[in-house]
């Protein structure tokens, strides 16, 4: 509520709470040294998967996993001062407490010679290869378009399911 996020909202998309993950590992480090974290069972599906897109030619890499509470608190608040409308933020990025990177099962996946977070990744041999493959791993894209959480379409955003 301190961020002007009204419960109603959370209610009419019908997001669910996303429990913060606890046991984690470093699966990936990101061009700056940033340590990419996921929980094991979800750190060891992405490095086979990744393994089996190299060995297919496709190049994969993290460009965001695990993401604490705390730090979505920070992403809303920076967007909020930037002028950014609530409504144009949830768009984009969960309410804190109901993003799936807090669970570390969750990874934003980009590829060389690809704008990062940009539709364009749809276009990508990664993309295309995900779409194929991706269930062999568990791994599923958690918002198409249209997709009933009122989030804009993200081809880059995949989630490890155990089931």
């Amino acid at each position: 509520m301190e961020l002007g996020i009204p419960a109603e909202l959370i209610r009419r998309r019908r997001l669910s709470l996303c429990t913060e993950a606890t046991t984690l590992v470093v699966v990936e480090f990101g061009a700056r040294g940033r340590k990419h974290r996921l929980v094991p069972r979800a750190a060891g599906a992405w490095r086979r998967m990744k393994a089996a897109a190299a060995k297919a030619g496709v190049g994969l890499k993290i460009v965001s996993a695990f993401r604490s509470f705390p730090r979505q608190v920070e992403i809303i608040r920076r967007k909020i001062a930037s002028g950014q409308s609530i409504d144009e933020i949830l768009s984009v990025s969960a309410p804190p407490g109901y993003s799936e990177h807090h669970t570390g099962c969750a990874v934003d996946i980009g590829t060389a010679g690809c704008d990062e977070l940009e539709e364009v990744f749809e276009t990508s041999e990664a993309f295309a290869w995900l779409v194929t493959n991706a269930a062999r791993y568990r791994y599923y894209m958690s918002y198409p378009r249209g997709n009933r959480y009122g989030y804009r379409y993200e081809p880059w955003h995949w989630r490890y399911r155990e089931r």
